[in-house]
């Protein structure tokens, strides 16, 4: 009986523990870990959600940048953080995996945006038949940036280079910042990036955009043809953006932070910034974010195996 009094009370100690902590959370500043160079779209997610985060939970939100490795850098260092929702990561569709995603707990997805396929202005081409038209008649010889094997952004372009027939010269970069650069240089001479990243470049005629990667058109480039439509029928690729805690994070903390996230995608501010990057907010409860992200994974992974794809930092 002294025994099962001992468990008893443990139990209800442990309860009351996570109880307060909940209640008192936060009471520090908060790192929010982005596992890629600044400037790409999961950087500029994270500070916008964060500044916002930062005003209601009157705590320093602190941006910290870990790149390398296809994210994976970033990814470990959160993963062997503290379990108490004073580290976050922000993360985008490419790196986690069914092994890997058991280190995490899923917060809430900010945004689940189609890519933009884009190129330099130098290809002559302003459609998507007539990139595959030249793709087939320089084979291997047009370039594509991308944050890595296994990225996202590898991905989609790997599945319309399939789809559509063609070859192309693979060029990896660490973070879409540095792939974009070299894109508006013209060292790489195509693209399927987060719009987040390309957009402005878009609207300000330095790059050209040729198609979406979704189902539908973006709202901020409407006579933009989804690349479905404008020649490669079946393909599709999202992009999302979404926020992680270490395993073993309180269930009440996720709460608090999936409500404040959902809360913040909800201002007239927040949503007209994220449109204009080409992303429309999303609304998930903490689940609904865990089960979006094993679906896309399913997806990839047989995607990567039928094509014998080697993802980076595995």
């Amino acid at each position: 009986m002294k025994s099962i009094g001992r468990s008893v009370l443990g139990t209800v100690l442990a309860l009351l523990a996570v109880t307060a902590l909940a209640q008192g959370y936060p009471s520090r500043p908060i790192r929010v870990v982005v596992p890629y160079p600044p400037g790409g779209g999961t950087d500029v997610l994270a500070r916008l959600v964060g500044k916002y985060m930062s005003e209601s939970l009157s705590q320093p939100i602190v941006v910290e940048n870990r790149a390398g490795a296809n994210a994976r850098i970033g990814m470990e260092a959160v993963a062997k953080s503290p379990p108490d929702g004073y580290t976050l990561m922000a993360i985008a569709a490419g790196p986690l995996n069914d092994e890997n995603m058991r280190s995490f707990a899923p917060i809430a997805l900010m945004a689940a945006p189609s890519y933009l396929l884009v190129v330099h202005p130098s290809v002559k081409v302003n459609s998507v038949k007539e990139l595959i038209a030249l793709a087939k008649s320089q084979p291997g010889k047009i370039a594509y940036g991308s944050t890595g094997g296994g990225a996202a952004s590898h991905l989609a372009t790997e599945l319309f280079r399939v789809l559509a027939g063609i070859e192309l010269l693979h060029v990896p970069y660490k973070g879409i910042g540095q792939a974009v650069g070299d894109l508006l240089g013209g060292q790489v001479q195509m693209m399927i990036g987060p719009a987040q990243a390309v957009v402005s470049q878009v609207k300000s005629g330095r790059l050209r955009a040729l198609g979406a990667s979704g189902e539908r058109r973006l709202s901020t480039l409407p006579d933009l043809p989804t690349i479905a439509e404008a020649g490669v029928p079946g393909y599709e690729a999202l992009g999302w953006f979404g926020l992680m805690v270490p395993a073993g994070t309180p269930a009440e903390v996720v709460t608090r932070l999936n409500r404040e996230v959902n809360r913040i995608l909800t201002l007239p501010d927040v949503r007209e910034r994220l449109l204009e990057l080409g992303a429309d907010p999303a609304s998930t409860t903490s689940a609904q974010f865990g089960d979006f992200i094993r679906r896309e994974n399913a997806k990839w992974a047989k995607f990567i195996q039928e094509q014998g794809i080697v993802v980076e930092g595995q």
